[in-house]
């Protein structure tokens, strides 16, 4: 938007109601369309879709404006979290926002449908202005974060893009089949806070998994944890079960769950406790009682619920 332009007729929040803002005749010299043109403009996918845009983009943050749309006398617009960023003084032109809302443009911004941001990546579903941020908030086509723990990865993609990212990034171990058996040895049992994370991944029944394995701290008790979560949808996650074994020494401690979908975060699914937990004293039960030194030896299996 140039500087200086004034795209909205200036209504007080306090002083317009319905009749005014339908009555009211605005003319934004051939930028916005008409209603009626509006939609028909966005699904054909014309060129007036991509100045609608630019209105609608608060010139501030650069994201989507959404109520209540503010604008400053002049008619320069932001949206509402920025005006409060901004010490409520317009980016602009640096006048006094007060409250006036541009709701020439909300009513605008109301009748349009746009497809969603995920579109290039297989989405094709088109919504209205108001819910389709909701609609790609959970999008089944959006990327998925890298499910490995112990740093803070930012690297998103689809499955095969983190499936090789972890394998040639985080150098982790790849496995094929849908049983498991690993050992988990620690000199220093005492040594909680830095224990090793252990992430490997397990291909079997065309899927991917990421079976997870850690010490932390359980208020002031120290355990030791193994999950496993599900590179894909929980939709997807559900058709699957999974159980983990440790044993030793005459005890053995099982569990039998559901893999946790990788859009749940490491420290979520960690955080509800959702896996195998075993205390430190059971575990050093499991590693022979000597209590100097901790060996663990996890195994498991995967299947398809029928």
């Amino acid at each position: 938007m140039a500087p200086g332009s004034s795209i909205c007729m200036e209504f007080p929040e306090s002083q317009v109601t319905d009749d005014e803002l339908a009555n009211a005749s605005i003319e934004l010299d051939g930028i916005l369309p008409s209603k009626s043109s509006t939609a028909s403009g966005i699904k054909a996918g014309l060129s007036s879709t991509r100045s609608v845009h630019e209105l609608l983009e608060c010139p501030v943050c650069t994201n989507s404006m959404y109520p209540p749309i503010h604008q400053c006398p002049n008619g320069h617009t932001l949206c509402s979290s920025c005006k409060l960023r901004v010490h409520n003084h317009c980016p602009t032109c640096r006048q006094e926002l007060g409250n006036i809302r541009c709701l020439a443009l909300e009513k605008v911004a109301e009748s349009l449908e746009l497809p969603c941001k995920y579109q290039n990546l297989g989405c094709s579903e088109i919504h209205p202005y108001y819910t389709k941020l909701k609609h790609e908030q959970l999008c089944g086509f959006r990327p998925y974060n890298c499910p490995y723990a112990g740093s803070e990865c930012l690297v998103m993609g689809d499955i095969p893009m983190l499936v090789a990212h972890l394998k040639n990034d985080h150098k982790v171990d790849m496995h094929v089949g849908c049983t498991f058996n690993h050992r988990y040895v620690k000199s220093n049992p005492h040594d909680v806070e830095n224990a090793t994370w252990m992430l490997t991944v397990f291909s079997c029944f065309g899927q991917y998994f990421c079976l997870h394995f850690e010490a932390f701290l359980l208020g002031m008790a120290p355990v030791y944890m193994g999950f496993l979560r599900f590179m894909g949808e929980d939709s997807e996650a559900k058709n699957f079960s999974y159980s983990l074994e440790v044993g030793g020494n005459g005890r053995k401690l099982i569990w039998q769950g559901v893999p946790r979908s990788i859009r749940d975060s490491h420290r979520k699914v960690r955080d509800s406790y959702d896996g195998l937990i075993i205390h430190r004293n059971m575990a050093l039960f499991f590693s022979g009682g000597s209590r100097q030194e901790l060996k663990l030896r996890v195994t498991g299996r995967i299947w398809k619920e029928q």
